[in-house]
């Protein structure tokens, strides 16, 4: 195929081709394990807050995730960005301790389940999935840029469609434009914004042609396709690193689950669910790997058997740690002194 061939002459000596391809389907198939236990935990009582899951990303997020460096790059992951958590590193008990509330977890019980991350090592906390985190990344992008440490670091984050429509989004797009800054923003237009549809969204013909007005370069892509994925974010991410400023992709996609687990999604039609843009990423991954030469049946079985024994270890030792202490414990999550050296 001429796009793997190209594909591989971009990732270089560093990680070939096929070896990108394995590590973002083992993600997705990990992410996909562990939703599916959230997902039981939460309808079990067991998990305080929301729960919102990546049904019909995961292609588009593991793809992302996976384009970049973890210890260089900065990731701005949403809430339907599992599949993209673990492709850049992120440890399923930095998961599972967050969402069970463990003090050891990232956040030390302390903030919300989908709120986790580890600023330092790029991966932010999310602030809020209606475009903050456009202005979060391009803030920590010219800091960098500021100190004299930014080199070739690219910066990451996604939207949904609905959050097209926010200020802050807008806001941010135009400064990491006017700016120039080193940036791939994704949109997952997956249909709704909660339940609204997208033609009671935007009127334009597509979101890509946004990128237009803010002097930018935009994509498209077949969200439900990982090797599509893999090659429009890798060029993007390359792009972006070689100094050709901003970058915007547009996935084309449906969420195949409601907003949250609390949500059933009975606003979408089943015409729009038996629609090319209703097929499972998962299932047409797996089609990929083993008809593109990437992995047997065996192996994808392996890896899911492995997947689903790391989620129970990482679950089980969650739920066997204490919870933070409002008698003895402060309610900070990053600012205590000395809490750097304890991680």
């Amino acid at each position: 195929m001429p796009e793997v061939e190209t594909q591989h002459a971009q990732v270089g000596a560093a990680e070939s081709w096929e070896d990108r391809v394995r590590r973002t389907f083992r993600a997705m198939v990990t992410a996909y394990t562990l939703e599916s236990k959230l997902s039981s935990l939460y309808k079990a009582g067991k998990i305080v807050g929301g729960v919102y899951i990546g049904r019909g990303q995961e292609a588009l997020s593991g793809a992302l995730g996976a384009c970049l460096r973890r210890g260089q790059d900065i990731f701005f992951p949403l809430i339907r960005d599992q599949a993209g958590r673990t492709a850049f590193g992120e440890t399923l008990l930095d998961a599972t301790r967050t969402y069970l509330g463990s003090v050891l977890g990232p956040m030390r019980g302390r903030d919300g389940n989908i709120h986790r991350g580890r600023p330092r090592e790029g991966l932010p906390a999310m602030i809020s999935h209606l475009g903050g985190g456009v202005a979060t990344v391009s803030g920590m992008l010219m800091a960098r840029r500021m100190q004299g440490s930014l080199g070739t670091a690219v910066g990451a984050t996604c939207a949904g469609d609905g959050a097209t429509s926010t200020g802050a989004f807008h806001e941010g797009l135009n400064l990491a434009a006017v700016e120039h800054l080193p940036m791939v923003i994704v949109i997952a237009n997956n249909q709704y914004a909660y339940s609204t549809p997208t033609e009671r969204q935007f009127a334009c013909r597509s979101l890509v042609d946004r990128a237009v007005g803010y002097g930018m370069a935009g994509h498209e892509v077949d969200g439900t396709d990982m090797l599509a994925c893999l090659e429009v974010l890798g060029s993007a991410v390359e792009a972006a690193r070689a100094g050709k400023g901003p970058q915007m992709v547009v996935a084309s996609l449906l969420r195949l689950s409601g907003h949250g687990e609390h949500d059933d999604a009975a606003y979408v039609p089943e015409s729009v669910r038996q629609s090319p843009l209703g097929r499972d990423c998962m299932t047409v991954a797996e089609t990929q790997m083993t008809e593109g030469g990437f992995a047997t049946a065996g192996e994808i079985a392996a890896w899911r058997e492995q997947a689903a024994e790391d989620v129970q270890a990482a679950v089980a030792t969650a739920q066997q740690e204490p919870g933070p202490d409002p008698f003895r414990d402060d309610w900070n999550a990053y600012a205590t002194p000395g809490f750097r050296e304890q991680t």
